[in-house]
């Protein structure tokens, strides 16, 4: 019995319906043809601060999905480093962050490099610098083998999985990914952005690591996307649509992969994955903007590094409501210390006591993102 996407005779020769695409596919690359000048109207610091700020996003979000959480300050450090962008507040960064960010840049800073099993298995290695993911030991920078049985995705409670997925067997990963690294190579249409599409799902399909095939999957989606944008430049992040559209994202996956070959609803909630994803990078582009506009007219105030550091957090978009003893603890100095930097702003017109109240006292910017100063 055919049950998946790859045991079908034609596999993998997809098709689909350009009629119910070609509408969704041209407003997506209008509105990548305006994102993309927008940014670069925004002139070269703005233009690095919206890619750090997108590609810190991507990273993280993309990581999430997987159920691993990294600590957005070491993301930020860790690309700027590797960006060569000076920005303040660097931290040092874990190698497993490291290895994500030297993957997904690998990806779209040299995205016109053709895709290779050594470059594959180069950002595998790099996903799992210990060998281990998690406490288990895996097969790193290397096909999975299916020495602990078959490559299943699964769901439930021990005694009660239920079975979403099955992979191709271990012996046939090596043709399948000739085919598929062939095909991603050639200069042969379909367009770009759904060849993206069509790319993540037919490298998910293929299941080929034993773990990380999910990050490795966005990076080459973030790779063609890349292609399609004809820039190394991120702008928008494919990785958090999907994690907001993570249920949708699983329920039309699976759909897809116990379907036919025709993937046209496969495509059609990428385009509008990748139309969300678009549409919020507006919310990126306001952030950079504002956080600049901020500065510019605070220039000439005299502040302190413990200032500076917490205004950065809040332009930034700090998570959850600042008090007096978070800025203690995040700045490293006595509560009565954090008192008089935070009384210090509020008389320079930077901060404000949080209307909304409650039982603490939060501080807040004086002014909101998308106020005109």
């Amino acid at each position: 019995m055919k049950v998946y996407l790859y045991q079908q005779d034609d596999w993998p020769n997809f098709t689909w319906n350009n009629e119910r695409l070609i509408s969704l596919l041209g407003q997506v690359r209008n509105l990548q043809g305006k994102m993309t000048g927008k940014m670069e109207a925004l002139g070269f610091k703005l233009r690095s601060e919206a890619v750090l700020e997108t590609l810190t996003q991507d990273v993280i979000k993309s990581t999430e999905i997987e159920g691993q959480i990294l600590n957005p300050e070491q993301v930020r450090s860790s690309i700027a480093r590797r960006l060569g962008l000076d920005i303040s507040g660097l931290v040092s960064s874990d190698r497993n962050v490291d290895g994500v960010v030297d993957m997904m840049l690998d990806a779209t800073q040299h995205f016109e490099m053709p895709l290779t099993v050594e470059r594959l298995f180069g950002w595998h290695s790099a996903l799992f610098p210990t060998g281990r993911s998690g406490m288990y030991k895996i097969v790193v920078g290397d096909w999975r083998n299916d020495s602990a049985g078959p490559m299943q995705v699964v769901s439930g409670a021990i005694g009660k999985e239920k079975v979403h997925y099955q992979a191709p067997d271990a012996a046939d990963i090596k043709k399948e990914m000739e085919s598929f690294i062939k095909w991603f190579n050639s200069e042969e249409k379909p367009d770009p952005v759904i060849k993206a599409g069509l790319a993540h799902l037919w490298f998910i399909t293929i299941h080929p690591f034993e773990d990380g095939n999910g990050r490795i999957a966005r990076a080459i989606t973030d790779m063609l996307l890349a292609r399609s944008d004809g820039i190394s430049q991120r702008f928008y992040s494919m990785s958090t649509q999907i994690g907001i559209e993570r249920k949708k994202y699983y329920d039309v996956l699976e759909k897809s992969q116990k379907g036919t070959l025709d993937v046209t609803e496969w495509l059609e909630w990428f385009l509008n994955c990748l139309k969300n994803a678009l549409n919020a990078s507006e919310q990126v582009l306001a952030r950079v903007i504002y956080k600049h506009r901020f500065w510019n007219k605070y220039a000439t105030e005299i502040l302190n590094d413990r200032q500076v550091l917490l205004l950065n957090k809040l332009l930034d978009g700090f998570n959850g409501k600042l008090t007096s003893s978070k800025w203690a603890k995040i700045a490293k100095c006595s509560a009565d210390t954090a008192l008089r930097d935070i009384q210090d702003l509020m008389n320079k017109g930077m901060l404000q006591k949080d209307v909304a109240g409650g039982r603490s006292t939060n501080y807040e910017l004086t002014a909101q993102y998308g106020k005109n100063d």
